[in-house]
């Protein structure tokens, strides 16, 4: 049976490019709380205008609202999806299973990877100003230092939560609250954790042969 997937992992450590991999090779859809949440408010549907009220508040969209948002967004029969980064605490992974999967089958999906290479790997994350392309001065530096090899720009830029502090608070908020989450997917016999320092392929071929 076809099995829905859920990516639980540290922000950098690959869920988005596994993501686009399945998106792209599997016609799975994408699920990212985010895009729904802008998507939404861009239709001007009443959950969308409400949305809108929330954060024109300035207050966070509570979970009733994001499993709303979820439920009418998604058909489970038609589509395999990925929920990308969500749920990121044990009481959206239960509601999640009660109220938008309601027995359909999933996996939960953690990218495992060592939390100091993690921070090398962000801080020296650059993004093209001009195009949006993205490099690592590490793994995937541009062919000449300090230009963009899409458009030849010459602003690559570090994000401001990609510096050493920004990073290693988020990294311990993660922490905190995902240990739980990875428990009850273990639990209930639906968890597979990836070496997320692995290749590409090597991480898409285990998860693949899982659905």
């Amino acid at each position: 049976m076809k099995s829905h997937l859920i990516f639980i992992g540290a922000p950098g450590s690959g869920k988005g490019t596994q993501a686009n991999k399945f998106v792209a090779d599997r016609n799975f859809k994408h699920i990212s709380t985010g895009d729904l949440l802008r998507s939404e408010i861009s239709k001007m549907s009443p959950l969308g205008l409400e949305v809108k009220k929330v954060m024109d508040e300035g207050k966070l969209v509570s979970d009733d609202l994001v499993i709303r948002l979820l439920q009418a967004n998604i058909n489970l029969t038609a589509s395999q999806y990925i929920f990308d980064g969500y749920p990121r605490n044990l009481a959206q992974a239960q509601t999640l299973d009660k109220e938008v999967l309601k027995g359909a089958p999933s996996l939960a999906v953690y990218f495992e990877i060592n939390m100091t290479k993690l921070v090398e790997r962000l801080t020296n994350r650059r993004t093209c100003k001009n195009c949006g392309a993205i490099y690592n001065l590490i793994s995937k530096k541009p062919k000449v230092m300090g230009v963009c090899d899409q458009c030849g720009g010459t602003d690559l830029q570090q994000r401001a939560d990609d510096k050493e502090d920004v990073i290693k608070n988020r990294l311990t908020v993660f922490q905190d609250t995902i240990n739980p989450v990875l428990k009850y997917y273990q639990d209930l016999g639906r968890l597979m954790k990836v070496d997320a320092e692995g290749s590409v392929d090597e991480i898409y071929n285990m998860i693949s042969s899982k659905v």
